[in-house]
């Protein structure tokens, strides 16, 4: 019998690629699942232990350069390693994220800096982003969040919204509006600003309340105030990522990156739940038979399995695009649109075949039908995604105010 998991991708599966994926697979079905299936029921945060264990094991140093502690490696790498993690636990799979490409903007210089990405490489320093405001959302060039000089610092001021493990995190970077001489027209006139601080509390300055969500638990969101934080300035040529001003194009730019990480942490939510639900289809007995007898259960499953592999046949030439620097944004907004929307039909389909039992928290696919559906929001909407693959194939609307 073939095995869903184990359907080739042409060209893109090296024996290096294949030993990454399944030792994550195997720390996947032997740790980080049972803790998900005990801790996600209970709204229980991820312990730091499982962080430091998925830090020992490379996860978070996947795209730092070699001479930094990472690996170095690519897109591809890093968006396997989600697969398999969110097959597991999305939240999992998402924190790995506050290492990797966040090592852009570790803030410091010369080998303090260095240091600190090192030990992101293994999980002890992590970071946070603070884009979105309550106002503010798709439309990051809205922002009002406000930084000004004041002699050799920033002062920040203003509010954020949706930033997940700002408690948790080492610094957050933080999406500001440059007022002052600093000041741009445009998106020219922001900035991403890390502000550090310690691990386990808020920055001092900042207060906060997590947000109550429905799903996507192991790790609180936030909702936070800045007034009037004061960040020391950095010079020009140790500034990460943003420093220079553009902080909304320097944030759409990695969005790149994250929407194929969503892609990949949807297709783990779906793999995830058609492995359950077969599981679930051949053990369940109805009318004296396993309903996975039934052709409506199996063409179900047939159907989910499917979409599983076009999703991820589309992810790797995504992701091998990216890295050789010919990926285009129509893209990746067609494979994280295409992935997240998946993801949600699947999942939905899993817990449809567990019928009453699927809508219990005594099975995991429940925790995957939630968590599926924010990856249709996070990381830019279905909408916007549609959006940019219609402008890019139509050009602009010709009518003002047609988006």
């Amino acid at each position: 019998m073939v095995d869903v998991n184990e359907a080739p991708s042409i060209g893109y599966m090296t024996e290096e690629r294949i030993q990454m994926r399944d030792m994550a697979r195997d720390f996947v079905r032997k740790e980080l699942l049972p803790l998900a299936n005990r801790l996600d029921p209970v709204r229980g945060d991820m312990p730091r232990e499982l962080i430091e264990k998925m830090g020992d094991l490379g996860f978070f140093g996947i795209l730092i350069p070699e001479e930094l502690g990472g690996l170095g490696l690519g897109a591809f790498e890093f968006c396997l390693v989600a697969e398999e993690l969110a097959r597991g636990w999305m939240s999992a799979s998402s924190i790995i994220a506050r290492g990797n490409a966040g090592y852009l903007t570790v803030p410091g210089s010369g080998e303090e800096r260095k240091e600190k990405i090192r030990l992101m490489a293994r999980g002890r320093y992590l970071g946070a982003s603070a884009l979105s405001e309550p106002g503010t959302g798709s439309d990051l060039s809205g922002i009002s969040c406000r930084a000004r000089k004041d002699g050799d610092h920033w002062v920040i001021s203003g509010n954020k919204y949706w930033c997940t493990f700002a408690d948790g995190a080492n610094f957050i970077r933080v999406l500001c509006r440059v007022e002052g001489e600093e000041a741009q027209p445009g998106r020219a006139g922001t900035a991403i600003i890390p502000v550090e601080k310690p691990a386990g509390q808020l920055p001092e300055g900042v207060t906060g309340n997590p947000i109550p969500k429905i799903g996507y638990f192991g790790w609180k969101t936030w909702e936070l105030r800045f007034d009037d934080v004061r960040v020391p300035i950095q010079s020009i040529d140790e500034a990460p990522l943003g420093y220079k001003g553009g902080g909304v194009n320097a944030a759409a730019h990695s969005l790149s990156l994250a929407r194929a990480h969503t892609a990949a942490r949807s297709i783990g939510l779906a793999r995830g739940a058609l492995e359950d639900a077969i599981a679930y289809a051949k053990d369940r007995i109805q009318f004296g038979q396993p309903i996975s007898d039934f052709q409506a259960i199996r063409f179900k499953i047939a159907t989910m399995a499917t979409e599983i592999e076009a999703a991820r046949q589309l992810l790797h030439h995504v992701c091998t695009e990216i890295d050789a620097g010919r990926a285009e944004r129509v893209h990746t907004s067609m494979v994280k649109y295409f992935a997240a929307e998946m993801a949600e039909r699947v999942t939905s389909e899993a817990l449809q075949i567990h019928g009453g039992s699927g809508y219990t928290t005594l099975h995991a696919v429940e925790r995957h039908w939630r968590d599926a559906r924010l990856t249709k929001i996070f990381e830019g909407t279905s909408e916007i995604q549609q959006r940019i693959i219609a402008d890019t194939l139509l050009g602009k609307p010709t009518i003002r105010g047609s988006n």
